[in-house]
């Protein structure tokens, strides 16, 4: 958690990602990605998290995803019952973050720490 008390990423020197920030990239390609592109780049059908994430804050990011939106034409669905993005939106909004941060190239990270038991146990307890 940063000063704020929000989740925030950890790269160690040689690139190595926290946990968090690795299952965070998995679960915005495994939910995100179709809409808002490779990294949170940006597509021609729905705009760039990585860019967002440098304006908003973290319950505006939340809210969004769980929520909706609706701006104009442009419709970001409500992913509140999803447990595939609910269970792991920390994850994803640290993935998101880091990337704003230029902390994590594009791509897959090369290194991540392993899976800590409490990250295994909030999955099980959410996914059920």
């Amino acid at each position: 958690l940063d000063n704020d008390g929000d989740p925030t990423f950890n790269i160690a020197v040689d690139g190595t990602v926290d946990w968090y920030t690795f299952s965070g990239y998995r679960r915005y390609h495994a939910e995100c990605h179709v809409c808002h592109g490779p990294d949170g780049e940006g597509s021609t059908y729905a705009p760039g998290l990585k860019e967002s994430l440098r304006r908003i804050a973290y319950t505006d990011f939340i809210d969004v995803v769980t929520n909706g939106r609706q701006h104009g034409n442009l419709v970001m669905p409500a992913f509140g019952t999803n447990n595939n993005v609910m269970c792991y939106i920390d994850d994803i909004y640290v993935y998101l973050r880091a990337r704003a941060n230029e902390a994590v190239p594009r791509g897959r990270p090369p290194k991540k720490e392993d899976k800590p038991e409490a990250a295994r146990e909030a999955e099980a307890s959410c996914m059920g």
